[in-house]
Parts: structure tokens; C-alpha cells; sequence
């Protein structure tokens, strides 16, 4: 059998389109035996030896390394410059329930935690991830742009075409289409959409693009999972303690700001609840708590 090969992208090596034609040139390739093994250790060494030199890269020139995954970002997703910052939006909810989105930033390639922001979701009723989308990536920069701070060069958003849609409409109302590169990434197929293009793109699962992405879509993620995890169990601790007859949401409210948890009032001691919400009231918690 006979098959074509070619190189392109630096981290991958993949086989030859076959609709490439080279005249006069065939290229052998074992199946099996002596040199199918020799080929296969061949092409492995090659891996490593590449594995080798980016880790030797990002320890003597790490601006180079970041500067080179950069480059193939902008080559991969055919941007206009570098996108040294970029930032990403992800939905959580439960069947509909405390919705929340979360962006998280990346600059030169790397998380920049302390840019991070989630949004408690306000407008939107149900299960619905195309309006929870709309919402956040509005309120994101429409403030961004009010405080007269820098814009990303990239911003993606974790869904298909309905969230990408969503975000454009945003894009559309607030001026930044054309300003602001979009993309949606797809969970399942890792495929990614852009505006106004119904065709996919499939980037190389060993790119160092899609492996950029990937984690900043993990991390968007985790970050708004986290937060949607804090706030279902305060709004279940919170019903808890308003469910006692005499407790308001107000004095819900502090029993949890102060002690974290209803395990936390139980343990507590009296006289710390007393002194958060009073005599009275202490006594009716006591005695609901005692009896549940």
C-alpha cells in the first residue's frame, strides 16, 4: 500500500492530503515486519526529540515559546494580530435553576486569575444558555468599555452556533464586530464556529491552539461550576432556615453570613447566636433545629 505524507503545523505530524498530487515522487511506507517497527521508532523518537526542544524552549526563552503558540493561535484562527488577551465565557445552572456565567482571561497564553469574573444570572427564566450568554458577555463589556479598559483580542464562548449568536448580537449592539475576534467552541466534536461561516473548523487535536482553548474552556468551566455549586448550597441552606416559622429571609441571612452552614448554627454557641439575632429568635432556631 502506498500513502503520501506531509508536515505542517511544527507539534504534529499527520498524513498527506491525498488530492495532493507530486509527480514523479512515491513514497514507500511499510505496513508491517522489520521496517513497519523501524518506522514506527523512527517517528517516535522524532516526537520526543520535539517534546524535548519545546521544553528546553520555554525554560532558556520563554517569551519565544509563548510568542510561537501566539503565532499559531493567530495562524489557526486566521486573526488579525496576536491575541496576547484573550477571555472566554461558560453557563452553569441546575434544570434552569441559579444561573451563572462565568469569563475567565488569558494573557500571553496563561490564566490571569485575578481578571477573572462570574455573573449571577438576572434577566433570563428557565434553561435557557443563549440568553444566560447574551446577558453576561453584554455586562461584561459594556462595562469594559464604560471604565475605558483594554478589549481582548479573542474572546470565545463554550457552545456552538446558538451561543455564538447570542454573543454576536452583543458584539452587534455594543460596536465591537470587526474590533474583537469571536469564536464558539463545540464540546463533542472540539469543532470550532465562526460568525457568519456555517462551515466548522477542525484544528489538529496536538495544536498547540486547540490545547489553549481546551483549557481555557476547562477553566471557565471549573470557575463557574465552582460558583454555581456556592450559590445552589447557600439558596438550599437559606430556604432551610427561613422554612423555620418566625425566621425571615433577613435573619436567614445572617445566621449563614456568620456560621456558614446549618451545621454551623447547631454547633455554635448560644450565646453567638443570641448575640446574631437575638433571644427570641435564638430560642425558635434552637428548638426547630433540635427537632429536625
Amino acid at each position: 500500500m502506498r500513502e503520501r505524507f506531509k508536515s505542517t503545523a511544527p507539534e504534529a505530524i499527520v498524513p498527506f492530503d491525498p488530492g495532493i498530487e507530486m509527480p514523479g515522487i512515491v513514497f514507500n511506507v511499510a505496513q508491517r515486519g522489520d521496517k513497519k517497527a523501524l518506522l514506527d521508532l523512527s517517528e517516535r523518537n522524532a516526537r520526543y526529540f520535539l517534546l524535548d526542544k519545546r521544553k528546553q524552549e520555554k525554560l532558556v526563552d520563554p517569551e519565544a515559546a509563548t510568542n510561537r503558540i501566539l503565532e499559531q493561535l493567530k495562524q489557526d484562527l486566521r486573526l488579525n494580530e496576536l491575541p496576547r488577551h484573550i477571555e472566554c465565557f461558560d453557563n452553569s445552572n441546575t434544570q434552569g435553576t441559579d444561573p451563572v456565567s462565568a469569563c475567565v482571561v488569558f494573557k500571553d497564553a496563561k490564566p490571569s486569575k485575578k481578571d477573572y469574573r462570574h455573573f449571577n444570572i438576572r434577566t433570563v427564566e428557565g434553561p435557557d444558555d443563549f440568553a444566560s450568554m447574551e446577558e453576561a458577555v453584554e455586562r461584561r463589556y459594556t462595562r469594559l468599555i464604560s471604565e475605558d479598559e483594554p478589549l481582548p483580542q479573542l474572546v470565545v464562548v463554550d457552545g456552538g452556533k446558538g451561543q455564538l449568536h447570542a454573543a454576536m448580537n452583543v458584539f452587534d449592539r455594543l460596536g465591537l464586530r470587526g474590533k474583537v475576534a469571536l469564536v464558539g467552541i463545540a464540546k463533542r466534536l472540539e469543532e470550532l464556529y465562526f460568525p457568519e461561516d456555517p462551515v466548522p473548523l477542525h484544528i489538529d487535536k496536538r495544536s498547540s491552539s486547540l490545547k489553549v482553548i481546551q483549557h481555557m474552556r476547562n477553566e471557565a468551566h471549573r470557575f463557574g461550576i465552582t460558583h454555581h455549586r456556592g450559590k445552589r448550597s447557600k439558596r438550599i441552606v437559606r430556604t432551610g432556615l427561613e422554612g423555620i416559622a418566625g425566621i425571615g429571609p433577613s435573619t436567614a441571612q445572617k445566621l449563614l453570613t456568620r456560621f456558614g452552614s446549618i451545621k454551623g448554627v447547631k454547633d455554635a454557641m448560644p450565646e453567638d447566636v443570641i448575640a446574631e439575632i437575638g433571644a427570641k429568635k435564638a430560642e425558635v432556631v434552637f428548638k426547630a433545629l433540635a427537632s429536625a
